[in-house]
């Protein structure tokens, strides 16, 4: 297990750095959107070009950022059951979820995206609109997304099968986000505190 570990540990550094990657595709996406209007305004010139890397950037920053969401637990959740169920039976929920939906769907998003990927590359095909772009880099982007949220549901798994045997944190917690058993001590210490203070205005 304390190689799975190691293992899940890597896997989110790298889809930390990724993340981090998408924040610069945000700023070039505003960036490219602003320049283009100011030019289109002041100049009366506009190219179908700028509006499709704009469409890259966006397939960039959803893609690429999907797997760093998942990893600092900020995807969309809900809850209407597990929210009822235990730390562990939420937990189990998460781990039925990524073996039968999360990685298969992943694995078939791969295999089938491949070929597209790979017949754009070869015939080198281009936008149909007057000025576009290549094709291909933003298929590429489709197995190298699915691809990393793949390895952070292998990631997130391995976390979840540690939290059950004891063996690591629970990693359903946000960053910051305090434990059950740390809410509970603090509003024991603020309850004693109220005492405290009222004890010493009655003295």
């Amino acid at each position: 297990m304390n190689q799975l570990l190691s293992l899940s540990r890597l896997i989110d550094w790298i889809n930390d750095k990724f993340g981090k990657l998408t924040w610069g595709l945000v700023f070039a996406s505003v960036f490219i959107s602003a320049g283009n209007a100011v030019v289109r305004k002041l100049f009366d010139y506009s190219s179908n070009a700028w509006l499709e890397i704009q469409w890259y950037l966006f397939a960039g920053v959803f893609l690429l950022g999907a797997a760093y969401t998942f990893l600092h637990n900020e995807h969309v959740r809900i809850d209407v059951l597990s929210s009822r169920l235990s730390k562990r039976g939420q937990t189990w929920i998460d781990i039925l979820g990524i073996v039968f939906f999360l990685l298969p769907f992943c694995f078939e998003v791969v295999r089938l995206s491949l070929p597209v990927v790979g017949n754009a590359m070869a015939s080198g095909e281009m936008s149909s609109n007057a000025g576009g772009l290549m094709r291909w880099p933003v298929f590429v982007l489709l197995p190298i997304g699915f691809t990393l949220l793949a390895l952070q549901g292998l990631s997130e798994l391995i976390k979840r099968v540690a939290f059950l045997m004891g063996l690591a944190p629970d990693p359903t917690l946000r960053k910051g986000e305090k434990t059950a058993e740390e809410e509970l001590a603090a509003f024991m210490l603020e309850q004693t505190a109220r005492e405290e203070a009222a004890a010493g205005k009655k003295a």
